[in-house]
């Protein structure tokens, strides 16, 4: 019995830790290469895609999306979708789709450059070639070099905040317990002696 319990708390955490890697911000340091735009027929991987930009056509079987393609720090390629996740999960309330495809693409810079314009891409989400999955770019802005530090405070803090609340529940609960159900139990124990 102490396996089932352990393999059910070890499978809740992966679970737990599984979504807040997906939807909390993760920051790529990269250059961009290229951006286009792209007719995309969703089927088994629709769940990892956003709904419909706000104002479009709901319940369509295919849409246009935007893709930005860069290249991170270790050259080794990275592919980003740029869609709208409007009201919708994760709430990060992005409206500005054409706006970031547009800075994107001011921010392009090839290799052979002189001095290649490394920027700070900033996404939620997981890239699987397997599956066609793509991270979804939330931001991008320009960094003097590949060598930046980012510290992800916004994610620092939800993790604090979330493991106080975790904590919190879980001293309520055993106090509860030690108050209400153990007296209630060692009450009808005794009643069998």
């Amino acid at each position: 019995m102490v396996y089932v319990k352990w393999v059910f708390w070890g499978t809740f955490w992966v679970l737990v830790a599984a979504f807040l890697h997906y939807t909390l911000p993760q920051h790529d340091i990269a250059r961009i290469t290229d951006t286009y735009e792209k007719r995309v027929d969703f089927g088994e991987n629709s769940i990892f895609w956003s709904s419909p930009d706000v104002g479009s056509a709901t319940g369509t079987v295919n849409r246009d999306v935007f893709f930005i393609q860069a290249f991170r720090t270790d050259n080794k390629p990275m592919i980003y979708r740029n869609e709208d996740t409007g009201w919708g999960w994760p709430p990060y309330f992005k409206f500005d789709t054409s706006n970031l495809q547009a800075e994107a693409a001011d921010l392009i810079s090839k290799k052979s450059a002189a001095k290649p314009q490394w920027v700070v891409i900033t996404h939620y989400g997981w890239r699987n070639e397997f599956m066609s999955i793509f991270p979804n770019a939330i931001s991008v802005r320009a960094v003097d070099g590949p060598d930046v530090t980012i510290i992800p405070w916004f994610n620092i803090i939800v993790i604090t905040l979330l493991i106080a609340i975790f904590w919190a529940i879980r001293v309520r609960w055993k106090r509860f317990r030690r108050n209400r159900i153990d007296p209630l139990v060692d009450d009808y124990t005794d009643g069998w002696g």
